[in-house]
């Protein structure tokens, strides 16, 4: 089954140029996931708040992509660019 989400977060201000660079790199990385459906960063409409959505063909294609170590390194700063903790929410089929 798909493991598909939405997560949202806040990324502190001083460190949103720095943030929208390694999103644009983690972008990139995922187009040589073979279980990576889609992945995307966003910027919602309320200042300094984000969303990123992704979708992998199974549970273990995202801890696949945690688990990149090309991605490693950028999830953990990103991390650091984030202004206290994220949701996620799970998006299930309808069928």
């Amino acid at each position: 089954m798909a493991c598909t989400f939405v997560s949202r977060f806040r990324i502190k201000p001083e460190m949103e140029g720095e943030f929208i660079r390694l999103a644009g790199l983690m972008e990139e990385i995922s187009k040589e996931e073979p279980e990576t459906q889609a992945y995307k960063f966003y910027r919602l409409a309320e200042p300094g708040m984000f969303a990123v959505y992704e979708s992998f063909i199974t549970d273990a294609g995202d801890e696949a992509h945690q688990q990149n170590p090309k991605n490693v390194p950028l999830i953990e700063q990103t991390v650091a660019c984030m202004d206290g903790f994220y949701s996620r929410e799970y998006l299930y089929d309808l069928v």
